[in-house]
């Protein structure tokens, strides 16, 4: 068994969303992303299906050029190869959950790119 917290010990960047494994599974992975209001995530794709889900806050989520404006308990799923890029609208929480295959560096990547 693993236990690990949304809420717990949260962490931000003054200018780029913050990235944190929260666990890591034979499975998956859960990852946080935490985002000062106005941090945005650039366009970009993933090679593996994904899940979002808004925790706390709000967020753009653009998909293709559409945005999509979400909410604290809103879920998205995308499949590989789609691209997308969020904005925080303010501060807010996001749980990504991630194909097994696929690595939280990437993510990293990302957020330190935006």
């Amino acid at each position: 068994m693993k236990l690990a917290s949304l809420i717990d010990n949260l962490e931000y960047n003054e200018n780029r969303p913050a990235i944190q494994v929260l666990m890591d599974t034979d499975s998956g992975k859960e990852i946080r992303i935490t985002f000062k209001e106005g941090q945005v995530m650039k366009e970009h794709k993933t090679p593996f299906p994904i899940v979002v889900e808004i925790f706390e806050g709000a967020i753009d989520f653009g998909v293709n050029g559409t945005i999509h404006s979400l909410k604290k308990g809103d879920l998205v799923a995308l499949e590989g190869g789609v691209p997308h890029d969020l904005k925080a609208l303010e501060t807010s929480t996001v749980r990504l959950s991630l194909n097994k295959a696929d690595s939280a560096t990437r993510v990293e990547g990302v957020a330190k790119n935006s």
